[in-house]
């Protein structure tokens, strides 16, 4: 019980955090356009397509996103994610949720990043001696990357990692990101 008192109030700490990170971004950029709002022409968007199949194996992945440009440096915004994986020997999964991510370019080439993550994680075993699962996991990951024109390439950091639970095997995790 203790245990998971202090995980929630780890995990509000670190999403308050990473909102005033995000109000700070945001209170330091200035508007050029007097005329109106610019809302919408410092949105960008991207995200991921996966698609992946075998021996038995299927695997597809969306994950839709949109991030906001506070300025040159900051940014922050929002994704979702749906994953079917169905192993024809072993188990169906499920994977449905979002994040919010703030990004950080202290220079135009390096992307420093921050992103809390929630998945709904759903595991249903073909074999009876396995017990079917449905489950919330957090991950917050901290992030670096190299950036050029609208693409990054890097690697974040679980510091929520969980062997037995999480989605990802590692608690590193390779990224590529594109945003138009």
């Amino acid at each position: 019980m203790k245990d998971s008192i202090f995980f929630r109030s780890k995990n509000v700490f670190l999403i308050i955090s990473m909102c005033l990170i995000s109000f700070s971004a945001f209170s330091q950029r200035n508007s050029n356009n007097s005329q109106g709002s610019d809302f919408w022409q410092n949105v960008r968007f991207g995200g991921g397509l996966g698609l992946s199949f075998g021996n038995g194996i299927f695997s597809a992945t969306v994950a839709p996103s949109a991030i906001y440009d506070f300025n040159a440096q900051f940014a922050a915004g929002v994704s979702l994610n749906y994953t079917y994986f169905n192993d024809d020997d072993f188990f169906k999964s499920t994977v449905v949720g979002g994040s919010f991510i703030g990004l950080f370019n202290p220079i135009p080439e390096i992307q420093l990043s921050s992103e809390f993550e929630y998945l709904n994680v759903s595991r249903n075993f073909e074999d009876p001696i396995f017990v079917d699962d449905n489950y919330w996991q957090p991950a917050v990951f901290f992030g670096v990357g190299y950036t050029t024109s609208n693409i990054t390439v890097g690697v974040r950091y679980n510091v929520l990692h969980d062997d037995d639970k999480s989605i990802y095997a590692n608690a590193l995790v390779p990224f590529f990101r594109v945003y138009f």
